[in-house]
């Protein structure tokens, strides 16, 4: 799934606080949401420069990026997904999971998507937020 591909880029990059929302029975924009942090603006930029070049290599790029210019807020629109990489004082401030805290959260896989299925033990599914320690 789209969505979890991006999700798992952007942990790739260390993003905090990942999480993936389904919103296709609530708005007609997007059928998912993928929401994270970074940091510094620096961070948020080396994570949306990976998630386009994970993406584009894989299932294409994105249809529109905004917000690169000053990396607080960087929004990635792949048509069903919508990718909101948040500088993390910028993503308190706005509160989305609020906005949005009737959609469904959704798993992010322990291992990337696309990697091998073989079964092991004691696999599982990442928690589906996943919290900076420190």
């Amino acid at each position: 799934m789209k969505a979890q591909a991006v999700a798992q880029a952007s942990l790739e990059k260390k993003a905090a606080d990942v999480l993936i929302l389904h919103v296709a029975k609530l708005t007609s924009v997007a059928d998912y949401l993928v929401i994270c942090s970074g940091e510094t603006e620096r961070q948020v930029k080396a994570i949306a420069d990976h998630i386009d070049s994970a993406l584009s290599s894989r299932r294409g790029g994105p249809l529109s990026v905004e917000g690169t210019s000053n990396a607080r807020w960087v929004l990635m629109d792949f048509g069903d997904v919508v990718a909101h990489i948040f500088r993390s004082d910028i993503r308190d401030h706005y509160g989305l999971e609020k906005l949005w805290r009737d959609a469904r959260k959704v798993a992010i896989p322990a291992e990337p998507v696309g990697a091998s299925s073989a079964p092991r033990q004691g696999r599982r599914s990442r928690i589906v937020r996943v919290r900076k320690q420190g």
